[in-house]
């Protein structure tokens, strides 16, 4: 913990600042989320199909505007951005908690959802130009932020949600509207990516160029199996979880978050330096991978879980579990601070927040893509329980040669940006 602390105060204050910002955004919005779907269904009665449009509205709303979000960070600033995220998250959340009707709810699910894909690529954007030359270090630290909101958003929730769901919607709105006076008061009003105006083109004109950016592209693609691969701590584990703890599958899920937590808050800086003393950065990415793919060899090594009330029963069923947890957590934090470098890199410094939300984008279509895979394989799982986990290993053992074939074959060379900005292959 004291190595954290010192690396944090050895950032200038628009990274801290950002990085505690990502802290609360997480809270926030993992305070609420979670609880959503229970709140629509029980609380005001409504159907399934129309918890799924709420739900499917934030969703598309975020997943689909990342490049919408991204584009209009380089044109306008990292900072008008947040702040604008900021301020329709407030109002999405706060109208989540206090209206009823259809209409009103897929319209504050809009605002919450494209709140994110407002401010996602541009807080990445403004980490990594801030930091300068110590962007790996800056998103490994940024991870830790990152990794601990997501875990103690729930824990905020559940206590709240004890008084009603309004209580949970009101707070996180208010931390919301926190962030937003504090983007105005304290964040430094620049952000903007170093492109000259006279260079500037159109809104098209800048998604071609991103576009034809084919090592980047070709690194999107080849990265997908890994965000398919650490959502799995959100729907695969929780369902081994009931499956191998039943009446106690929720303390379990709880459990997972705080190991996947503690594995990011305790590991990831000594990982990063780890790996920078002895590996490059694609080096990094591909071994991290591949973790991340071995991450479920216990539970495909065990298979079902054995049965029974025993403690050694009931901690040989979890154990493989709580293993898979803390293995896909550490694969996670070798890729991800070397994983956003490389879109930086690949960028060639230019359009970075668009190349940001057309990653993410790339991202979480494969995750919806993986998501219905994984529990198609998973309903049919019942009679071969190491399926779902042999399948999970391969994608990560996939995506790690991918990366490595990508590597060797040099078709992950970063462009150059010639004259008027135009994308030119880097020399050999």
């Amino acid at each position: 913990m004291r190595e954290l602390f010192r690396q944090f105060r050895s950032f200038g204050g628009t990274v801290r600042l950002l990085m505690v910002q990502q802290f609360t955004i997480n809270t926030a919005f993992y305070m609420l989320m979670p609880y959503l779907a229970i709140h629509l269904s029980g609380g005001l009665g409504m159907a399934a199909w129309a918890v799924g449009l709420v739900l499917g509205v934030r969703n598309f709303s975020q997943q689909g505007m990342f490049l919408i979000g991204g584009t209009l960070a380089d044109r306008f600033g990292c900072k008008s951005v947040i702040t604008a995220g900021c301020v329709l998250r407030t109002v999405g959340f706060g109208l989540l908690g206090f209206v009823d009707s259809l209409l009103a709810l897929v319209l504050a699910s809009a605002l919450t959802g494209f709140a994110g894909a407002l401010f996602n690529p541009a807080v990445r954007a403004y980490l990594a130009q801030e930091a300068g030359e110590r962007r790996v270090e800056a998103f490994a630290l940024f991870n830790v932020f990152y990794q601990v909101g997501m875990f103690v958003g729930p824990l905020t929730g559940l206590a709240l949600i004890a008084l009603n769901f309004r209580a949970v919607c009101a707070v996180a709105a208010l931390l919301f509207l926190v962030l937003t006076l504090v983007q105005v008061k304290a964040m430094p009003g620049h952000g903007r990516p170093a492109v000259a105006d006279e260079a500037r083109q159109g809104v098209l004109a800048d998604w071609r160029a991103v576009v034809s950016n084919r090592p980047f592209l070709l690194f999107s693609a080849a990265m997908i199996g890994s965000y398919v691969l650490s959502f799995q701590v959100y729907l695969a584990l929780p369902l081994q979880a009931q499956r191998a703890a039943p009446g106690s599958g929720d303390a379990v899920t709880t459990a997972l978050f705080a190991v996947s937590a503690g594995v990011a808050a305790a590991g990831q800086l000594r990982i990063i330096a780890w790996a920078r003393a002895r590996w490059s950065a694609s080096r990094s990415v591909v071994y991290g991978l591949a973790l991340m793919g071995g991450a479920f060899a216990p539970l495909l090594v065990t298979g079902a879980p054995p049965r029974g009330e025993g403690l050694l029963i009931r901690a040989a069923a979890l154990a493989p579990l709580f293993l898979a947890a803390a293995l896909l957590a550490l694969g996670t934090a070798l890729v991800y601070p070397f994983e956003m470098d490389t879109v930086v890199t690949l960028s060639g410094g230019r359009l970075v927040a668009t190349h940001y939300g057309l990653y993410n984008t790339i991202s979480g279509v494969g995750i919806t893509v993986g998501n219905l895979a994984t529990g198609a394989v998973w309903d049919a799982s019942l009679e071969q329980p190491r399926l779902p986990w042999l399948l999970l290993s391969v994608v990560g053992v996939v995506c790690a040669g991918a990366i490595a074939g990508l590597t060797h074959t040099g078709r992950l060379r970063p462009l150059r940006t010639g004259r008027a900005g135009e994308p030119v292959r880097a020399a050999r």
